[in-house]
């Protein structure tokens, strides 16, 4: 890990292919590796992306701010729900499964590729949107900038990231939960995400933090089967039917920014 004395942004020093990152990125990151069943949590996922987009709905006009891409969309859940809502919905991955999924399950404009070298041909967008994705980017300057190109003056970026300015990463250190590279790569600060947007053009209208709800499920398999390697302390639990249910977590420590495009 490096950090710059300057703004307090960290990142992993590892230099990794477009291939190697879309090799993580496979069905098994979504199915065990990151998360014990990304598609089971569907409606806990929806449940969140519905918190976003009233947030985002304040910033943004139905008439002016119709046409949609999200980066990084994985499944397709945030897309879904703009269905009727937006004039249309695009997203872009680099996971083959997720990407199938999302084109086949739930009939979405979703393509598969990397938006630094995929042609949107002459298709601009209104709102883009990067919910927990920045962070995964080997160089988010570049996918900044390249959004700055696919946007016009009055576009809305939207995006969740951790922050390692916050009093939950400062208190942790090296052992903060969001620190896990090679998936995060990037780890950002209120000054640095303020920096990164300004360079490519982007106001910041709105800084906040946001939380989410989480299924006691996939929160103990976390601890208990990918932190703490206690698989067995996992299976009681389940067995005893303590997972089955939901909670709203904010540890005040995930950062949810919007900006407008100069």
């Amino acid at each position: 890990m490096l950090r710059c004395p300057t703004c307090g942004h960290g990142w992993a020093d590892l230099q990794l292919s477009l291939d190697r990152l879309a090799g993580i990125y496979g069905r098994g990151y979504f199915f065990g590796e990151e998360y014990l069943d990304y598609v089971a949590d569907r409606a806990i996922t929806q449940r969140n992306f519905r918190l976003r987009l009233s947030v985002l709905d304040r910033f943004t006009d139905s008439a002016r701010h119709r046409r949609f891409l999200e980066v990084g969309c994985a499944y397709g859940f945030f897309l879904d729900l703009l269905r009727g809502r937006a004039g249309s919905a695009t997203g872009i991955d680099i996971s083959e499964d997720a990407v199938k999924y999302a084109r086949e399950n739930l009939g979405l404009d979703v393509v598969l590729g990397d938006l630094l070298t995929h042609d949107f041909g002459k298709d601009v967008f209104d709102v883009v949107c990067l919910w927990d994705t920045i962070e995964h980017l080997a160089r988010p300057d570049l996918y900044i900038e390249r959004i700055a190109s696919l946007t016009e003056p009055g576009a809305v970026l939207a995006l969740t990231t951790g922050d390692l300015g916050s009093w939950n990463a400062r208190i942790n250190g090296k052992h903060w939960r969001l620190i896990h590279p090679p998936t995060h790569l990037h780890y950002f600060t209120r000054p640095s995400l303020a920096r990164l947007l300004d360079r490519a053009g982007f106001d910041v209208v709105y800084d906040g933090t946001c939380g989410y709800y989480r299924g006691l499920d996939t929160t103990a398999y976390n601890l208990f089967v990918l932190h703490w390697r206690l698989p067995a302390v996992y299976n009681i639990l389940k067995r005893l039917g303590m997972t089955g249910r939901d909670f709203y977590l904010d540890l005040f420590d995930i950062r949810y920014v919007l900006a407008r495009r100069r």
